[in-house]
């Protein structure tokens, strides 16, 4: 007696939590005074049945070795000058070798002991060059190409995330794949051509001293000198478009986007809307020494290889602030404050499959599944009934209940519930029944051997639990499998179907055996049990 209260005091409230976390996700609820004493939200739908896009991402694997290969190269140089070993600028070969020249053999035994120092690179061939000069040629160990590929990726993810958030999409879905890819999914976006800009957009900002003494028409015919750079700074268009001016630049960048705090929208006296940057500590400390350094001269604002303004330095600028105006209009500029906040992706990335799924075809599969459940549902309550009596009764309540919990347990994980989910919610119907079966057939086992109803409702549940909990661990180790290897949707099924197997052992063993148990507690030791 004391253990079916308990029980029954546990299924309760289980019965009460379950209806709190499902009722938001029952049509007009949400918005009345009743949601607001809710504790939960309504369920996330998947892309399948919100709409919104699929975008895979490829992400340049090359460029971003090339890009680290450049930078080992400059903190060589920078730690052999430290040491007074003197070496040339280093120049990036092909993918994923770096030439070093060193100016005076007689350094040789120094400079190695400055290149262990670097035991991400390997010296792959030593050549005497002109004048007793040293030629190393230096590549990525495998080691570090493999910890490279890996922390790209994950930063590309990182960021991608960080702008999408900003731009302010519900439940997105961002997650690596095999052969350097990204795949994003976007439930519900509206806006899919803006989204795939800020997501595209490299971002990478860096100020660069313009090169006043340069020849531009020289520059253009190609002679460019060393350690400059022919680009184009941009002037926007009433009609949006922009003309590109050719300017030089030095190449080495003085500041770059890396110490940037907070990005924000601002618009001047004219209401032309402009980047307003704030810079860290550091960036603000350098920003003021350049800015100092250089009055009179203009500085260059480099995103992506394009100059959007080479403003006059007029002053020494401290505060660690800047701006960048480049006559946007107000979303061009809320977008590129998105990603200057976000970060800068570490390689370039290019839009490999792009899929739009339309509102419209969301809601078609929302309703084809629910009335697959439903009719579903009718039929298998219908046989229940009358193949069970009594037992098929309990059965349909505990199923009711079995649906209820898991929608309740849907939304209170957080999980997206997709159409493949839909699926396994349905195919759990069938199993939560099947557990029942299994029950009520042993049950009339030991009712055909003599046993009361109750003592048959014991004998019952004891030989068929084990049964059922070996099934059911099974098909959850199954699930798990799916859910570790599989993607999107084949995830939503594998959530669905592993949470309905624990709702369904719940409702199948515990609750239905409370409802036996309070029909026969008081019923003759000679009752028959309609089951």
């Amino acid at each position: 007696m004391q253990s079916l209260r308990w029980r029954i005091i546990v299924t309760l409230l289980v019965l009460v939590l379950g209806l709190a976390y499902m009722l938001p996700s029952i049509p007009g609820i949400q918005g009345t005074s009743l949601a607001k004493l809710l504790p939960g939200d309504a369920i996330n739908l998947g892309l399948d049945l919100k709409g919104g896009i699929h975008l895979t991402l490829g992400v340049d694997m090359d460029t971003a070795m090339k890009n680290n290969l450049a930078r080992l190269g400059d903190d060589l140089k920078a730690s052999a000058a430290e040491e007074q070993v003197f070496v040339l600028r280093p120049r990036v070969l092909g993918e994923d070798k770096i030439r070093v020249v060193l100016l005076k053999g007689e350094q040789k035994d120094k400079f190695k002991g400055i290149l262990k120092q670097f035991d991400s690179l390997s010296v792959d061939a030593t050549e005497p060059g002109e004048n007793g000069k040293v030629e190393y040629i230096l590549s990525l160990t495998p080691q570090y190409r493999k910890y490279l590929t890996k922390l790209t990726l994950d930063q590309a993810v990182k960021t991608i995330r960080n702008r999408i958030d900003q731009f302010g999409v519900a439940e997105p879905d961002i997650r690596k794949q095999a052969g350097n890819r990204i795949q994003v999914q976007l439930p519900g976006l509206q806006d899919p051509e803006r989204a795939i800009k800020i997501i595209g957009r490299t971002a990478h900002l860096e100020f660069k001293m313009v090169d006043e003494g340069a020849d531009v028409e020289t520059a253009k015919k190609g002679a460019v000198a060393p350690g400059r750079e022919l680009t184009v700074l941009l002037h926007r268009k009433p009609d949006g478009s922009y003309t590109e001016t050719p300017i030089v630049l030095k190449k080495d960048a003085v500041l770059t986007g890396e110490y940037i705090k907070d990005a924000q929208v601002r618009f001047d006296q004219f209401n032309t809307p402009y980047v307003a940057l704030n810079f860290n500590t550091r960036g603000g400390t350098i920003f003021a020494r350049l800015t100092g350094e250089n009055v009179n001269k203009r500085m260059a604002i480099v995103l992506d290889g394009k100059v959007y303004s080479a403003p006059v330095i007029q002053e020494k600028i401290a505060g660690g602030r800047a701006s960048i105006t480049g006559s946007f209009d107000k979303e061009e500029a809320t977008d590129l404050a998105i990603v200057l906040r976000a970060g800068s992706l570490p390689a370039p990335i290019d839009i490999l499959e792009q899929r739009t799924v339309g509102p419209s075809l969301g809601q078609e599969s929302i309703d084809k599944g629910v009335t697959s459940a439903v009719i579903g549902l009718a039929l298998v309550l219908v046989f229940m009934g009358i193949y069970y009596g009594i037992g098929g009764l309990v059965a349909d309540i505990v199923l009711v209940l079995n649906i209820m919990l898991i929608m309740a347990g849907l939304a209170a994980f957080g999980a997206t519930l997709t159409l493949p989910g839909i699926a396994g919610i349905i195919l759990t119907i069938g199993m939560a029944v099947d557990a029942n079966v299994i029950i009520f057939e042993r049950i009339r086992e030991e009712l055909r051997r003599g046993l009361t109803a109750g003592a048959a409702v014991t004998e019952g549940y004891g030989r068929a639990t084990l049964t059922i909990l070996d099934a059911n661990v099974t098909t959850i180790i199954a699930a798990i499998i799916l859910y570790q290897f599989g993607t999107g949707p084949v995830r939503g099924f594998a959530v669905t179907l592993t949470l309905g197997i624990l709702t369904s052992m719940f409702t199948a063993i515990f609750v239905s055996r409370i409802m036996f148990d309070l029909y026969t507690r008081n019923r003759a030791d000679r009752a028959k049990l309609n089951i």
